[in-house]
């Protein structure tokens, strides 16, 4: 009889918000995954011990990393502290999933590969957006025909959703850049993740507001053309009230028909060949978090690549450089009347 395989014993690096989120995603998962958690602050490690059903509390990443019980680490920590903290567990022999933006710069990236290949571990890249069934949902579409040859893509995503004036997202050198950057780069993930491959791209950033306790820029439309001569557009923004904030309708477009779809997956309408089609993805797994963390422990029980691999991620990371090479300060300037 085949026994089944121990489970995946995860610590987390960073006792925050997104380490909730990620907790409460994978309560589904027990008991093929088991979950530590490490912070600076060995009480608070324990308060989300305690809450989520936890193994283990450390009171440093760098205990947690050196524990030869974790097979793997959720780095959970702002953009700044990720390179460091991959690079000092992939020496301890750990496998890594790195939240997105996994790294600020290209060479990050680089150097992260070239450090994986010598350890032969396994790095995910914590694209959940990836993984939902809303866009598995939308690439089977496109796979078969659905609305034939692509022509247009319009993806929205905007909402009036402010950070206090005391978020670490304030600070560009701890999350790497902008709005855009920290946070709309799931949404460029999902643009360019649908089966045809961007080879251009551009982006245009509306002059940034003045006053108010979030600093940051927090719009982007971003224009691209892929591979196929379909060509798109992103509208990001989190500084723009949207219906219900949060309900947003983005399309796909294709010479036999329309896809129209909630942009976060609650609804997906066909108009193409034959009747229209009201499909619902999925909502028990909406975000993708327990499909992305299967995908983790089965690349590393199959000694495989997975899908959020850091080549995959590293082809946003160069989109991202293009666009922001092409926002330049005369992008910004007044239309002369």
């Amino acid at each position: 009889m085949a026994v089944s395989p121990a489970p995946l014993h995860l610590a987390f690096l960073g006792c925050g918000f997104i380490t909730r989120v990620h907790s409460r995603h994978l309560r589904r998962l027990r008991p093929d995954l088991v979950c530590s958690y490490a912070s600076r602050d060995l009480q608070r490690a324990e308060a989300y011990c305690r809450e989520h059903g936890g193994r283990r509390a450390f009171g440093s990443y760098e205990a947690a990393i050196a524990d030869p019980g974790v097979e793997a680490v959720v780095i959970a920590v702002p953009p700044r502290f990720h390179r460091e903290l991959t690079l000092r567990a992939l020496d301890a022999g750990k496998h890594v999933l790195v939240e997105k933006p996994a790294y600020p710069t290209t060479a990050d990236y680089e150097e992260v590969l070239a450090a994986t290949r010598r350890a032969g571990r396994v790095v995910l890249v914590g694209e959940n957006d990836h993984y939902k069934p809303l866009a598995v949902c939308l690439r089977r579409l496109l796979r078969d025909g659905a609305i034939g040859d692509l022509v247009f893509a319009h993806f929205t995503t905007l909402v009036r959703r402010l950070k206090t004036v005391d978020d670490w997202r304030n600070d560009e050198t701890m999350a790497g850049g902008d709005a855009f950057f920290e946070e709309g780069i799931h949404w460029l993930h999902l643009a360019t993740s649908l089966g045809p491959r961007v080879v251009r791209v551009e982006g245009f950033r509306p002059a940034p507001a003045s006053g108010g306790g979030d600093r940051r820029a927090k719009s982007m439309m971003v224009a691209f053309e892929y591979d196929t001569g379909a060509v798109g557009a992103l509208y990001y923004s989190r500084e723009v009230p949207s219906l219900l904030r949060g309900l947003r309708v983005s399309k796909l477009m294709g010479r036999d028909g329309i896809i129209s779809f909630e942009s976060n997956g609650a609804f997906v309408v066909v108009r193409g060949r034959g009747l229209p089609r009201l499909l619902q993805p999925g909502l028990r797994d909406i975000r993708g978090y327990q499909a992305m963390y299967r995908d983790f422990q089965g690349a590393i029980r199959g000694n495989r690549v997975p899908e959020m691999s850091l080549d995959r991620a590293l082809d946003d990371q160069l989109l991202m450089d293009r666009i922001y090479a092409s926002v330049t300060p005369s992008t910004l300037e007044a239309v002369p009347q």
